[in-house]
């Protein structure tokens, strides 16, 4: 066999195997209906790039769904409802802290809505519900009791909340001022069931859940070994719905929240939009995503999984 042949061969295989590739990566164009609020992160330095909707890829596995919108949360678009959510359970250090969730709340636009609820005894007793009116929610912002009894379990307070904030198209995003410390499970491993759930109901809302780490009161303040765990839970529960927990340290609590609530308050400012289209199935159920984009010095932050309807 001559070289020219053996090239003409080699030829055809690198392109059998580009148009297998390509083939592989064309998204489904039929399928449900399914959104998202994705946020954009730099990797490096602060420019956040504008992005298209034929920049963003969402993948089932190894299945590629289609994008069909992919809208900045702007403008007529910007709809924003958020929830703080405090730890009842919290120690006296969240008092210096007060002022700075004060803050965070009248930087929000106009087109807002805050609402105030306090974790007790496994519920979100709401103080606020969701309004415009910065004064009533900031009014609604109280101390902590600071005792134990008063939260179970902070992700028992969060699936209460989740489960009675229906979606609605407009963004829904949870701050959650908690220690993390589960006393209802315990802590020790990954394998919670009630963090679990919270994720999932969380998910299922369409609730981004962003954490701020503040330590309880007596032992619970104090101890390594507790405290360690609960973050984890909260970076684990932040990192599953799209949001992002805050303070990974052990070293007692964070002197001042205003660097969080600013990171925050920026992440709201360049979130979008996406629909994309999920493969049907019969019956309902949460299902894997991952979202993607091969644009340069680019994260897209999203939850990793999303609920899509059945069609039966």
């Amino acid at each position: 066999m001559n070289t020219g042949r053996l090239g003409l061969i080699a030829c055809f295989t690198l392109l059998a195997g580009g148009l297998f590739t390509l083939s592989a990566q064309t998204p489904n164009a039929n399928g449900v209906p399914v959104h998202m609020v994705v946020t954009v992160e730099p990797r490096h330095g602060s420019d956040v790039p504008t992005l298209n909707r034929e920049d963003v890829m969402v993948y089932e596995g190894k299945d590629r769904d289609q994008v069909i919108d992919w809208v900045p949360a702007q403008g007529d678009r910007a709809g924003l409802e958020v929830f703080v959510l405090l730890d009842d359970s919290s120690g006296s250090s969240l008092d210096t802290q007060l002022a700075d969730i004060k803050k965070f709340i009248s930087a929000q636009p106009a087109s807002a809505k805050v609402g105030i609820a306090y974790m007790q005894n496994g519920t979100a007793r709401v103080e606020q519900d969701l309004t415009s009116d910065r004064d009533l929610a900031i009014k609604a912002i109280r101390l902590p009791m600071g005792y134990v009894g008063a939260n179970s379990s902070p992700y028992f307070s969060l699936s209460d909340l989740a489960k009675r904030w229906l979606p609605d198209g407009t963004r829904h995003e949870v701050l959650m001022v908690t220690s993390g410390i589960d006393f209802y499970y315990g802590i020790g491993d990954m394998l919670d069931p009630y963090l679990a759930a919270a994720i999932q109901d969380s998910q299922r809302a369409g609730i981004l859940v962003s954490a701020i780490y503040a330590p309880g009161v007596g032992h619970f303040g104090h101890s390594y070994w507790l405290n360690y765990w609960g973050q984890m839970y909260l970076a684990q529960l932040a990192e599953e719905t799209g949001g992002e927990a805050y303070y990974i340290g052990f070293n007692g609590p964070a002197v001042d929240f205003t660097p969080y609530l600013k990171d925050l308050t920026n992440r709201f400012s360049h979130q979008y939009l996406l629909t994309c289209l999920a493969k049907p199935e019969k019956k309902p159920g949460m299902r894997p995503v991952k979202v993607r984009t091969e644009v340069h010095n680019v994260d897209l932050v999203a939850a990793q999984s999303v609920y899509v309807p059945g069609t039966e």
